[in-house]
C-alpha cells in the first residue's frame, strides 16, 4: 500500500479524504473537473464478482473517476473500499459528504445513505421516509447526467428490480455513454432487462469487455476535447445536409431546422460510439447500415421525462390554471387538451391527474380528452402500455400511487380510468395539421431544440389552436419571443401563458386536401363573401376619412397595429429598424407620450393630453394626445394610442379691444407655462419610477446582505466541517485498522472451519430458511450429488444416491416444528448412513435455516447384523439340546433358557427373560447348594463345576437333579453386549 507522507505521521493514501491531499505544484495539478469522465456504476444482487473483474481490467492511469452505487443493508457496515482496493491499483475509498472527485480514484456509496454529484463534489444525504423504496443508482445517474453531460457514463451490473433504468436514459439524452452486463454472465438479470428495454444502451458486453471499450471511448476526441487531425475532406457541416437527407428518406422526418448545436453533439456521440473520427467514414457506414440510422433517430429525439417533472411547474399549473378549466364549463362540453411531445407518456399522465384530482374537489366529473404527440412510435407505444418502473416512486408521492397507480412485480401501472382520459398519436408538430378548439397546450422542452425559424411558425399555430380563453405552458427555459401579442404572461418562472384576443396573423400549417362542395352552397358562400367584402371595404373608407390616426402597444412601448395616416406624428429613425413608438415619435411629443402611456397603464385608466404643439415641415400643429388601455379580457397589456389635431384654445380677452391699461398676453408665456406643466407631469413620472426603482434597490440590497451573512456562516460552517473531517478521517484510519484485523481473523477463522468440516467424514448440508443450499462439505457428495454451482439452489430440486422419498417432508417438518429428528438411510450402493436434522440457531437464537448430517455407520451396522446372526444361531443350538438348559449372566439373571427347561420345570417363557435365576418361577429354582456354587465360581473365576443336588419343586415333587456349570468368557461384546456367560444344564437323576 502506497503512503504519503504528512508532517510525521504516515496515512495510507486511498483512506485519506479529498482534502488531506498534498498541494500539487502547477504541473501535476490534474485535469479540470470540466474535462474529467466520470463513470457511474449501479450494482445490485451478484455484482461483487463482476465489479472486482471490471476494475482487475482498468489500467490505474486511466484518467477517468469511478463512482460505484450498490444496494445495501442500511445497517451493514461495508468492507467495499478493501474488497475492491485487492483488485486494483486505484484508490478506493468510501464517498464523503462534499469530496472533490478526483481522477483515477473509485468512490464507494456508504450505506443508508442517498450519493449526488454537483459541480464535481460528491453530496451526501439520508433517504426519503416517505418512500419504502429506495433508488440509490437513478438519483445519482441523474445527478451525473446533469454535471457531466457527454462526458458521463453509466454501466449497470447485475442485479434485481429496475433501479438504474431511469438512470441510464438520463445519461444516454444527455450525450454520455452506455453499457450494460451482458445477462448471461450476471447471476441477476432484472435490472439488466429493464435497462436494455429501454433502447438506451450503447453496448451490452460481458464485463471483461468493458474496460477496453470503455478506453476507446474517452479517448476519443468527442470526450477528449482534443482537435481532429487535419485532413482534405469536406468539413463537418457541409456534410450534415447528406446526413439529414438520409433520415428523411428513411424515417420520414427532416431535422435540417433543428439547432445545429444539438444535432453535432448526439452525431459526434454515434462517431465516438462507432469509434469513427471523420464525419466521411461515419456517413458511409450511415449508408450502409438502416440500423445505424435507426439509432441516430432514436438519439435526436431526446426522449427525457418523468412524472411530474419540475413539481413546482406543476403545483403553479394546479392553481394558476386548473381551476380556471371547469369555470362556467358545460357539463357536455369537453375538456380538451394537447401535450404535444409527450415522450413516453409520464407528462401526460401527471396532467390527467391533477385534472382528476382537481373533478374530485368540486364533486363533478366532465369528459376530458387529452391528445398525446410525439413522433417517436416506440415512446408511445411505451406510453400506451401505461407501465413503468418501480423508481417512479421516487416522483410520485406515496398517496398518489396508492390513488392512481396498481402495483405489478417490480412495475406500476396506471389505472383505467386515467389512462382513458388520454389519446396517444403520432405527430409531426412541423408538417402534420394541429388539433383545434383547445382549452389547454403544454409543449414543455421541445421549442429549446428547434431553430428560431421553427419556432417562428410553431407558437402562432399554438394560438390558433386554442379558445379563447386558452392556455399555454412552455419549458422553463423557452419563451414566446417577439409574440407578446399573442400570449400575456401568468407564471413567469414556468412559463405559463394565457392566449390573448389579437388581430388574426398568418399560420402556416399543411391543410387536407380540400373537398368540393354543392354548387349551390358555393354560390352561398360566394354571395357572403361578396356582402362582407362589402362591408370591410365600407367600414375602412369610414375609418380612413373620418377616425383620426391611431396605434396600438404593448407595455413594453411596442407598436402591434397601426391605423390611418400617422406619418405626421411618427417617423422611421436611421439605423437599426425597430417598432418602438418612443424611437419613432417626434420630438416634440416624446415626453409626454412617455409619462401618458406610462400613467394609462398603471392606473388603467384614460389619459388625454389635449393641446400639444408639434412644429414641422415649417408649421405648427396643435395635437389632443389620447391613450386608451384595453379593458377586454384577453387583450390587457395593450393600449390605443390616438393622434388628433384641433384649433387651439383662444385666450378670453383675446376678443377685447387692447388699451393702454390692459396688459397684453404674451403668447410664448403660454407656451412655456404649457411646457413647465409638460415637464413637471414627466418629472413626476419620473420620480415614482425612480422612487419604485430605488426601493427594489433597497430590497435587493438588504436581500444581499442577508445572503452576505449566510455565506459567511456557511464559510465558518465549512471551516468548522473541515475540522471534523480531519478528525473522522484519523478515527477511520484507526477503525480501518481495527476492522482489517478482525477480517484477518474472521478469515483464519473461516479457514480452519473449512479445513475442519473437510477434514471430517460427516457429510453436513446448511440449508437457509427457503431451504436453498448455503454451504456443504465435500463427503455429503457421496450421498447428495452436489457440486459448488449448486449453491443458492432449493434442496428439492437436486437427486440423490439414497433409497428415502422423504427426505425434503422431513426437512419441511423440523422447519416447521423445530424438533429433532434422525433416520438410519441406505443408499443404492448398500452403504448405511445415520442422518440427523436439526433447526440451524444464529447467536441472537433465532432461527434461519436447518443443519443435516450424514455420518456413515455401515461398520456399525454389519457389526449389528453379526450380532443378531449369532445370537440367533446360539439361540437354535440351544433349542436343539434335549436337556433342559439355561444360559445366565454375570449377574446371574436369564438371558434365554430352550424349550426343554420350561416343559420339565413347567415354567412359562415370558416369566423367565431378564429374571433372577432365584426369583424364577416364583422361586422355584432357589436351589441354595446351585446359588453358592454359582458365588463361589464368580469369586473364584472358575469355569467348570458339577453341583448335585435334591430339590422340592412344588407341584412336581422332590427330584434329584445333576447340574452341570460351565462359564464362558467372551473375547468381545457380540452377543448381547456380555463380557460372561453361565450355561446351566439340567439332568434329572433316578432315586437309589
Amino acid at each position: 500500500m502506497k503512503k504519503e507522507k504528512k508532517g510525521k505521521k504516515t496515512v495510507p493514501q486511498k483512506n485519506r479524504p479529498a482534502g488531506a491531499l498534498k498541494r500539487k505544484t502547477p504541473s501535476e495539478q490534474p485535469p479540470s473537473f470540466e474535462a474529467l469522465c466520470v463513470v457511474g456504476i449501479g450494482a445490485s444482487a451478484g455484482g461483487l464478482e463482476p465489479l472486482d473483474k471490471f476494475f482487475g481490467h482498468i489500467p490505474p492511469d486511466s484518467g477517468m473517476a469511478f463512482v460505484v452505487v450498490q444496494h445495501m443493508d442500511p445497517h451493514y457496515k461495508t468492507a467495499m473500499p478493501e474488497l475492491l482496493s485487492r483488485h486494483t491499483r486505484m484508490a478506493v475509498r468510501m464517498a464523503e459528504d462534499r469530496a472533490q472527485v478526483r481522477p483515477n480514484t473509485v468512490y464507494v456509496i456508504p450505506p443508508a445513505k442517498y450519493l449526488t454529484i454537483f459541480h464535481g463534489a460528491l453530496y451526501l444525504s439520508d433517504p426519503d421516509k416517505d418512500h419504502d423504496v429506495r433508488f440509490p443508482i437513478d438519483l445519482f445517474l441523474c445527478s451525473l447526467a446533469e454535471d457531466k453531460g457527454h462526458r458521463a457514463v453509466c454501466i449497470i451490473l447485475s442485479g434485481g428490480g429496475t433501479d438504474g433504468t431511469l438512470g441510464l436514459k438520463a445519461i444516454k439524452a444527455a450525450g454520455g455513454m452506455t453499457m450494460v452486463q451482458d445477462e448471461a454472465s450476471a447471476k441477476y438479470g432484472g435490472m439488466l432487462r429493464s435497462a436494455v428495454a429501454t433502447g438506451s444502451v450503447d453496448h451490452v458486453l460481458r464485463v471483461e469487455e468493458m474496460p477496453q471499450e470503455l478506453l476507446r471511448y474517452v479517448r476519443h476526441p468527442y470526450i477528449s476535447a482534443a482537435p481532429p487531425p487535419e485532413t482534405a475532406e469536406p468539413t463537418f457541416v457541409d456534410r450534415l445536409d447528406k446526413v439529414f437527407m438520409i433520415l428523411r428518406s428513411q424515417t420520414g422526418h427532416d431535422f435540417s431546422l433543428y439547432k445545429r448545436n444539438t444535432i453535432n453533439r448526439r452525431i459526434e456521440r454515434r462517431m465516438a460510439v462507432h469509434q469513427f473520427k471523420k464525419i466521411g467514414d461515419y456517413l458511409k457506414y450511415l449508408q450502409q447500415t438502416k440500423p445505424e440510422v435507426e439509432a441516430l433517430f432514436q438519439e435526436l429525439l431526446i426522449g427525457v421525462t418523468n412524472f411530474f417533472r419540475d413539481p413546482e411547474a406543476f403545483e403553479a399549473l394546479r392553481k394558476k390554471v386548473v381551476p380556471h378549466l371547469f369555470e362556467k364549463r358545460e357539463a357536455e362540453q369537453p375538456l380538451r387538451i394537447w401535450d404535444a411531445g409527450c415522450s413516453t407518456g409520464e407528462e401526460a399522465y401527471s396532467i390527467a391527474i391533477l385534472l382528476l384530482e382537481e373533478m374530485e374537489r368540486l364533486g363533478h366529473y366532465y369528459k376530458v380528452q387529452i391528445f398525446a404527440t410525439d413522433i417517436d412510435e416506440a415512446a408511445l407505444e411505451f406510453a400506451r402500455t401505461g407501465l413503468y418502473p418501480e423508481a417512479i416512486a421516487v416522483d410520485v408521492s406515496p398517496q398518489r400511487l396508492r390513488r392512481f397507480f396498481e402495483k405489478e412485480g417490480n412495475s406500476y401501472r396506471i389505472k383505467k380510468q386515467i389512462r382513458e382520459m388520454i389519446i396517444f398519436a403520432k405527430q409531426d408538430l412541423i408538417k402534420d395539421p394541429p388539433f383545434s378548439k383547445l382549452d389547454l397546450v403544454v409543449c414543455r422542452n421541445l421549442l429549446i431544440y428547434l431553430s428560431g425559424l421553427l419556432q417562428k411558425r410553431i407558437l402562432p399555430l399554438f394560438h390558433y389552436t386554442l379558445n379563447p380563453d386558452g392556455y399555454l405552458m412552455l419549458g422553463p427555459s423557452e419563451t414566446i419571443g417577439e409574440f407578446a401579442n399573442l400570449f400575456s404572461l401568468i407564471d413567469k418562472r414556468w412559463k405559463i401563458f394565457h392566449r390573448k384576443s389579437s388581430p388574426r396573423i398568418a399560420v402556416e400549417f399543411p391543410t387536407a386536401p380540400a373537398v368540393k362542395e354543392p354548387e349551390g352552397l358555393q354560390k352561398r358562400a360566394l354571395k357572403l363573401h361578396s356582402e362582407s367584402g362589402v362591408v370591410s371595404i365600407a367600414e375602412k373608407m369610414l375609418l380612413d376619412d373620418y377616425a383620426p390616426p391611431s396605434v396600438i402597444v404593448n407595455e413594453r412601448f411596442e407598436i402591434v397595429h397601426f391605423r390611418g395616416r400617422t406619418g405626421p406624428y411618427l417617423e422611421h429613425t436611421t439605423g437599426e429598424a425597430t417598432f418602438n413608438i418612443l424611437k419613432m415619435v417626434r420630438e416634440g411629443l416624446r415626453l409626454e407620450l412617455r409619462g401618458a402611456i406610462h400613467k394609462a397603464f398603471t392606473r388603467q385608466e384614460r389619459v388625454v393630453r389635449p393641446e400639444i404643439r408639434l412644429e414641422g415641415n415649417g408649421e405648427i400643429r396643435t395635437i389632443c394626445l389620447t391613450v386608451q388601455p384595453f379593458q377586454q379580457k384577453g387583450m390587457d397589456g395593450l393600449a390605443m394610442v390616438i393622434f388628433q389635431e384641433v384649433t387651439p384654445h383662444a385666450p378670453a380677452d383675446s376678443g377685447q379691444k387692447k388699451g393702454k391699461g390692459t396688459p397684453q398676453i404674451d403668447q410664448r408665456l403660454l407656451d412655456l407655462e404649457h411646457e413647465l406643466n409638460t415637464t413637471k407631469e414627466s418629472l413626476q413620472t419620473t420620480i415614482e419610477e425612480l422612487e419604485t426603482s430605488n426601493e427594489e434597490l433597497k430590497s435587493t440590497n438588504e436581500e444581499l446582505q442577508s445572503t452576505n451573512e449566510e455565506l459567511q456562516s456557511a464559510n465558518e460552517e465549512m471551516e468548522t466541517s473541515k475540522e471534523e473531517l480531519q478528525s473522522i478521517n484519523e478515527e477511520l484510519v484507526t477503525v480501518n485498522s481495527e476492522l482489517q484485523n478482525k477480517l484477518d481473523e474472521l478469515s483464519q477463522a473461516n479457514n480452519d472451519m473449512t479445513n475442519l468440516l473437510s477434514s471430517t467424514e460427516v457429510g453436513t448440508i446448511f440449508l437457509d430458511s427457503a431451504l436453498r443450499i448455503k454451504r456443504f462439505t465435500p463427503a455429503v457428495a457421496k450421498i447428495i450429488h452436489l457440486i459448488p454451482g449448486d449453491i443458492g439452489r432449493p434442496i428439492g430440486h437436486l437427486t440423490g444416491n439414497l433409497v428415502y422419498e422423504k427426505l425434503v417432508r422431513d426437512i419441511e417438518e423440523v422447519m416447521r416444528t423445530l424438533i429433532f429428528k434422525q433416520r438410519e438411510l441406505q443408499t443404492r450402493e448398500g452403504d448405511w448412513y445415520l442422518m440427523k436434522v436439526f433447526p440451524y440457531r444464529t447467536m441472537e437464537n433465532r432461527i434461519d435455516g436447518v443443519i443435516i448430517t450424514f455420518m456413515n455407520i455401515s461398520d456399525l451396522k454389519k457389526s449389528r447384523l453379526a450380532q443378531e446372526a449369532l445370537l440367533d444361531y446360539t439361540n437354535r443350538l440351544i433349542e436343539a439340546i434335549e436337556q433342559p438348559l439355561v444360559v445366565l449372566n454375570k449377574r446371574l439373571r436369564v438371558l434365554s433358557a430352550n424349550e426343554a427347561l420350561y416343559r420339565v420345570f413347567q415354567i412359562q417363557r415370558e416369566e423367565s427373560d431378564g429374571q433372577a435365576l432365584i426369583n424364577l418361577a416364583g422361586g422355584r429354582m432357589n436351589i441354595p447348594l446351585l446359588r453358592s456354587a454359582l458365588e463361589e465360581m464368580i469369586e473364584r473365576d472358575s469355569t467348570e463345576r458339577t453341583v448335585e443336588a435334591e430339590h422340592a419343586f412344588p407341584a412336581l415333587g422332590r427330584k434329584r437333579l445333576k447340574i452341570g456349570i460351565h462359564k464362558i468368557k467372551l473375547k468381545e461384546k457380540v452377543v448381547m453386549e456380555e463380557e460372561e456367560l453361565f450355561l446351566l444344564l439340567f439332568e434329572e437323576q433316578s432315586h437309589p
